[in-house]
């Protein structure tokens, strides 16, 4: 492990990872909703915001996969010096982080009819967030949200399929969105 991954992490611990938390909340309660974080430093190519959902959410009972460009050594260090959350393939994952291109959309748990709470969410890098583009609706939701989605179709499927499905987060520099399985998208 080199030493770089045992810098980064949250410098006050407490009031950080509350400020955080409470952003990956916020931004699943209120789909659509872009929201500024800090705090964490993670390596590249993770962003800002990437490596705050990663710090809030992953502990040590936390699988967690990363796809594509992720899956390298600082990120891999990074993230087990700091949360201790287990690398896993994306079957196994309760969280996965990677940019859209990366992540094999089908291979992730959807839940169950008795247990639709044992699915995965997906951390997608962005190029850009954007509260421009589909048209969100849903629980959350007043009247209507936008936000640039890397593709529309996938998301009315995966919608389609509640209360099974997949749920997001949305990661550009220090901004995160969310997208979970309730919302409908057009």
């Amino acid at each position: 492990m080199q030493t770089a991954a045992l810098e980064g992490g949250f410098a006050d611990l407490a009031r950080q990872s509350a400020k955080g938390f409470r952003a990956c909340l916020d931004a699943m309660a209120r789909p659509g909703t872009i929201h500024a974080v800090g705090g964490a430093l993670p390596p590249a190519p993770m962003s800002v915001a990437a490596g705050v959902a990663v710090l809030v959410l992953a502990d040590a009972t936390t699988p967690l996969h990363l796809a594509g460009r992720h899956d390298c050594g600082a990120v891999r260090d990074w993230i087990t010096f700091h949360t201790g959350a287990p690398l896993v393939r994306p079957g196994e994952a309760v969280f996965a982080l990677g940019d859209w291109a990366a992540l094999d959309l089908a291979a992730f748990a959807l839940g169950t009819p008795e247990y639709p709470d044992r699915s995965a969410t997906l951390i997608v890098e962005m190029p850009d967030l954007l509260d421009r583009g589909a048209r969100l609706t849903g629980p959350g939701i007043r009247d209507t949200a936008a936000l640039n989605l890397p593709e529309v179709a996938f998301f009315q499927r995966n919608a389609a399929l509640f209360p099974l499905g997949l749920d997001f987060l949305f990661t550009c520099g220090d901004r995160l969105a969310a997208l979970p399985r309730t919302t409908r998208v057009s």
